[in-house]
């Protein structure tokens, strides 16, 4: 099964510093029907202004990555961690017990992001924290590992039987990934677009996944998408 979910269909929020795009219920917007795909909980499409962002606030029990997209991101936590990433970066957050930190854009251009909720499979864990800087050759024309359970190749592991990739697709080109039964994937087109086993998704769009054994991508332009693989868990 194929859900497409279009861009313009998501919830908008406006604050003016900020625009963002809601897939799944999330601060003003509850919609009983759309809490979550799996242990996938939040993904939100975030524009932030130039010289502002979000201050200090708490984050528990929550397994939280941020993929910059345009411009750059600026982190600050409680256990001391403090950097500026950039287009393509990527940034983990494994809230735990409980930490505080602020999302700034310090930058004279807009912040673009997608910042995606897990839930982790234990609650109360230590926090921690980890980042990985852009190598775009290792995620051009094929799947790159982000993120995924403890000592399975990810890049960063996660407390969650869940696995995180991204590909930069060229135009015209053709890509695959291999769902095993009983595992579910939810696929998100930051930039471009493409035909996903014969259904057109354009920029911003999302598909629900389920009970597909192979995912076969058509690149129609440019694609950067993100591949959130987890088990299947019918709604």
């Amino acid at each position: 099964m194929v859900k497409h979910i279009a861009y313009e269909g998501l919830h908008v929020s406006s604050k003016g510093w900020l625009e963002s795009r809601f897939h799944f219920s999330f601060a003003e917007y509850h919609n009983p029907k759309n809490m979550n795909f799996g242990v996938l909980r939040v993904m939100n499409d975030d524009i932030i202004a130039p010289n502002s962002g979000f201050g200090t606030h708490p984050h528990q029990n929550m397994e939280i990555f941020t993929y910059v997209l345009e411009g750059e991101l600026t982190h600050e936590d409680s256990m001391g961690n403090k950097e500026t990433l950039h287009a393509g970066d990527i940034q983990y957050l494994s809230a735990g017990s409980g930490i505080y930190h602020s999302e700034k854009n310090d930058g004279d251009a807009p912040l673009r992001l997608i910042q995606t909720w897990i839930v982790p499979n234990t609650n109360g864990l230590p926090p921690r924290y980890g980042s990985y800087k852009i190598e775009k050759e290792l995620r051009h024309n094929q799947w790159q590992h982000l993120f995924g359970a403890e000592n399975l190749g990810a890049v960063i592991g996660l407390y969650q039987d869940a696995n995180v990739y991204a590909i930069e697709q060229d135009t015209a080109t053709t890509s695959e990934f291999s769902l095993k039964s009983g595992r579910q994937a939810y696929l998100k087109v930051m930039e471009g677009s493409i035909v996903l086993n014969g259904v057109s998704v354009g920029f911003g769009d999302s598909v629900e996944i389920i009970d597909e054994p192979i995912i076969r991508i058509e690149a129609f332009l440019d694609a950067h998408l993100l591949l959130i693989e987890m088990e299947t868990v019918y709604k």
